[in-house]
């Protein structure tokens, strides 16, 4: 097993295009090409952990957050990240990190929220912008079928709960080969007019170059013509955050108190009680204030987060009841996650998650 393998097994759930711009997703250190002896889960590397998968005799250690998140001028060993760095290297430890691609997936760190606090039919909150392309190919009418047929395998033709959506229309391409053109219909020099039809998918901008490849194989052309355009269409299932329904309706502190037993927390930070039924949850794992108004514009009772400063507080004006639940404790599921991804592609391959506890907020 080699940890490009492993990687793979993260990306297919999280694509690394799906991170925000300021994040660091991906394998910091090490080789992707080397052999795997273990993989070790963690919302954190620390030196701990370090230790920890040095004693089991891992090279791979799996976070979400990213050891290194902005740039480094110098490694001493005057901090925590220092020496992590430092020691991973000395040790042929593979460090990666499934950070905001993991938040933004349809089944990643808020879906898993959404599971565990009971909700029904959880859908994106904000979904992302800008991440969709449609890709429009040429293709003569007897071979449709199969170049079709091969882009909805590589993953093209997905709109919301559909799949092998296309649009076809029918008409004439023409072209004329040159001297050391080897053409599939027509003749060298001569212009070809060919029944041709034109195939338009929708796709993440991520499988874009999968599934170019993807009709390639199959296309009889030499040259194959084909186009791609960004859309401004939001991408359904994949963004920030979640919104989900309880069962049934909920009083306010018999909900707030299922959120500090789900979330092992001691206390939870909320705004003003509202004294209405909570019905309709959006949650978003880690610092989630910038969502504040999207959860209340689709109408959500409670609005849960990691984070939430003294202003944000003010924000709900008696219109939704804001919860603060902790960074740690609303990502702490995100181990779970990500062991559960890498155990269904390699049963029977070395996963275990960490021992150490990484939250660097106690409780009194």
């Amino acid at each position: 097993m080699i940890i490009r393998e492993i990687i793979h097994s993260i990306e297919n759930i999280a694509p690394v295009a799906w991170q925000e711009s300021y994040d660091n997703a991906g394998l910091i250190i090490g080789d992707a090409s080397h052999e795997c002896t273990g993989a070790l889960i963690s919302l954190d590397v620390t030196e701990a952990v370090l230790d920890e998968a040095i004693t089991l005799g891992y090279n791979l250690i799996i976070a979400h957050h990213p050891l290194v998140f902005k740039g480094i001028k110098r490694i001493g060993s005057h901090s925590d990240q220092d020496r992590c760095i430092i020691k991973a290297i000395k040790n042929d430890i593979a460090v990666y990190a499934a950070h905001t691609n993991l938040d933004n997936a349809p089944n990643g760190v808020n879906k898993m929220i959404c599971d565990k606090l009971g909700l029904l039919s959880p859908q994106i909150l904000e979904p992302m912008q800008g991440s969709l392309r449609k890709l429009v190919v040429f293709v003569p009418e007897n071979h449709a079928g199969e170049v079709r047929k091969a882009m909805f395998e590589a993953g093209a033709g997905h709109i919301g709960q559909y799949d092998q959506c296309s649009f076809n229309s029918q008409g004439t391409g023409t072209f004329r080969a040159g001297e050391k053109a080897n053409p599939w219909s027509g003749e060298t020099g001569e212009i070809q007019y060919e029944p041709e039809v034109r195939i338009e998918v929708i796709c993440d901008a991520h499988q874009l170059n999968r599934i170019v490849a993807a009709i390639k194989q199959v296309h009889p052309y030499e040259e194959v013509a084909w186009d791609a355009y960004s859309l401004v269409n939001a991408n359904p299932w994949a963004g920030s955050g979640m919104v989900g329904m309880l069962a049934e309706d909920t009083d306010e502190i018999t909900f707030l108190e299922k959120v500090k037993t789900t979330f092992g927390i001691p206390v939870i930070k909320h705004s003003p009680l509202t004294g209405r039924k909570i019905r309709k949850v959006a949650v978003c794992g880690g610092s989630g204030n910038f969502l504040i108004s999207k959860a209340m514009s689709v109408g959500a009772d409670i609005y849960i987060t990691g984070e939430l400063k003294y202003h944000d507080y003010f924000l709900a004006e008696g219109k939704i009841l804001l919860a603060d639940a902790g960074h740690y404790e609303t990502e702490q599921f995100t181990k779970e996650l990500l062991y559960q991804i890498v155990k269904e592609k390699f049963t029977t391959f070395a996963t275990r998650i960490s021992m150490a506890n990484t939250n660097p907020v106690n409780y009194l």
